[in-house]
């Protein structure tokens, strides 16, 4: 009859701590340390929590015999096993700390017991039951953890008779209620585990359609018109009030409520979003505050914010909008998350993709100066109207000729010397400075710490004839370009200035922008040194284009300096 009684009472205690276990797996705090629990932090929550279970185990035991039939094991086992030796241990001692003071000729023998059974459960956990473990584990352990208590209290607890009477009572109803407590809460947790890998399975595929659609778009790099189409596609497969992605400083792309003032090409406005650029990390701004949307009238009142990469440099931001404050689910973290991960491969093999293209392009240049009819023609007629009059001179622009083009064969798209790229824009100088006359000036100051910094072949010479080409042969009484090159903090500097007709803000936009102009071919070449430079320094260090009509044009050069030797 007593059998029974207790084992009806220890149901219910048990009961309760289930419910409590099921409750509590409901909660996001619970969900996240549970699935974490690597933090010092966590392990405190983890330590607090199951400390109180375990207490709360002690007061609702039954008094029998002068002892009680109590459910604590359930939580020092289960904090061991989530939570491993650390929390075990920790759990353990404090919950048989408690017992002790409690008193009863029992309580010496129950707080060692207590302390054994969290190092039991630490044990277990260190063999991998946490997360991989199944309910027949915990079971086992649970079987296991309170023999032990019941051999403890043989052992310890005096007088013998007395635990001997105490243990034929409570042993078996303790160890088969505790035991199937202990799995089934580490069932439940089991569940949440399952739960969220169901959950990440579910973002990741739908991150995969979405990219497996934006892959072909994505491939012309991050603009407006690509981010345009990458966020009406997020935007129609997903629940959220709005997507939005940027490059470093301004807008690329904003669909969904907000887009009447989160315009594209206007530069970024939310805090949030420039907190994630400069550090580099996500960000969930859970109200219309820690957005920073100034506009007071904005529906967006929850985010967050993703970095976009590419080769390692934070590129722009995906964003992801609610309109109700504290809207953003873990769902939603995971799918900005994986986006921004498949978005930022996918921006890389862009880059890889373009570069093969520029340097193909490259090639084809240097291929085209070899044969260029135009260059030929010049310096030709330009030689021979020399050999009647300066046959010495005549003689050296044929080596200089021939030097040119020599080095044109040779290079490729190598990297060499700033010694070495100056003899080839030297090469090309002369002959254009005979073919102009004194009207055409070239002048080098060059610091001798700055000739053997490396940087890619065919770097200088198209920025040179850039300024003869477009800034001093359309003036008529002719110019001077100036190269100055020197080495400050570490890094080569390279400015090319002319007093040229200059260019107005709107050509020097145009260049930058790539709109080319087909006759002339202004502007190409420079194109062509800045996407290299960005490609092999990074975004910061393309060039610089400063220009006023009439007074002339400046375009400056800043990398790192590299002493290596050139390729051959």
């Amino acid at each position: 009859m007593l059998f029974h009684q207790l084992l009806i009472k220890m149901a219910q205690n048990t009961s309760v701590i289930i419910t409590i276990a099921f409750l509590m797996s409901k909660t996001k705090m619970f969900r996240k340390t549970i699935t974490r629990s690597s933090t010092t932090l966590d392990k405190l929550f983890l330590i607090v929590l199951f400390t109180a279970l375990a207490i709360g185990g002690t007061y609702t035991g039954i008094s029998i015999k002068g002892a009680l039939a109590n459910s604590r094991v359930i939580g020092v086992v289960v904090g061991g096993l989530l939570g491993g030796p650390v929390v075990g241990i920790a759990v353990g001692l404090l919950a048989g700390i408690h017992r002790y003071y409690i008193g009863g000729y029992t309580a010496l023998a129950c707080a060692i017991a207590t302390i054994l059974e969290g190092v039991v459960a630490g044990y277990v956990y260190m063999k991998g039951a946490p997360k991989t473990g199944t309910w027949k584990t915990s079971l086992l352990t649970g079987l296991v953890a309170e023999t032990l208590q019941m051999l403890v209290i043989l052992a310890v607890a005096r007088p013998f008779s007395d635990a001997w009477d105490l243990v034929e009572s409570i042993g078996l109803p303790m160890i088969v209620m505790n035991s199937a407590g202990i799995a089934l809460f580490i069932a439940i947790v089991q569940s949440v585990f399952e739960e969220e890998e169901k959950i990440g399975a579910l973002q990741a595929q739908k991150a995969l359609k979405i990219a497996n659609v934006t892959l072909p778009i994505l491939r012309r790099g991050l603009n407006s018109e690509s981010a345009q189409q990458v966020a009406e596609i997020i935007i129609a497969k997903t629940q959220v009030e709005a997507v939005a992605i940027t490059d470093r400083h301004k807008i690329l792309a904003h669909v969904g409520c907000g887009c009447s003032h989160h315009l594209a090409e206007s530069p970024i406005k939310t805090l949030a979003t420039q907190q994630v650029i400069s550090k580099g990390e996500f960000k969930i701004a859970s109200t219309k505050a820690e957005i920073g949307c100034t506009n007071l009238k904005c529906s967006l009142l929850s985010a967050v914010v993703v970095p976009l990469r590419c080769r390692e440099e934070i590129v722009g931001t995906l964003k992801l909008y609610r309109s109700r404050e504290n809207g953003i689910s873990s769902l939603d973290v995971e799918l900005a998350q994986g986006l921004a991960g498949l978005f930022s491969t996918q921006l890389e093999l862009a880059t890889f993709e373009e570069q093969a293209r520029l340097v193909a392009k490259a090639e084809l240049k240097a291929l085209q100066a070899q044969i260029n009819p135009h260059f030929m023609f010049n310096a030709l007629n330009t030689i021979v109207s020399f050999c009647r009059t300066d046959g010495e001179k005549a003689r050296m622009l044929l080596i200089q000729l021939g030097e040119f083009f020599r080095k044109n064969i040779q290079r490729g798209d190598k990297s060499v010397t700033l010694r070495e790229e100056l003899e080839h824009v030297r090469a090309y100088s002369t002959i254009e400075q005979a073919r102009f006359g004194d009207t055409l000036k070239v002048v080098a100051e060059v610091e001798p710490e700055a000739e053997e910094c490396i940087l890619p072949a065919f770097t200088l010479q198209p920025l040179v004839e850039n300024a003869i080409k477009h800034g001093i042969y359309p003036k008529l009484d002719g110019g001077t370009v100036r190269i100055n090159c020197c080495v400050r903090d570490n890094s080569l500097n390279v400015t090319v200035a002319d007093d040229g007709v200059g260019m107005t803000p709107e050509r020097i936009k145009e260049i930058l922008l790539r709109k080319h102009d087909s006759v002339t071919g202004a502007g190409i070449g420079l194109n062509n040194v800045d996407d290299r430079l960005k490609y092999l320094y990074g975004m910061d260090h393309g060039l610089k284009l400063e220009s006023v009509v009439g007074i002339g044009t400046t375009i400056s050069i800043t990398i790192p300096v590299k002493l290596e030797e050139a390729n051959d």
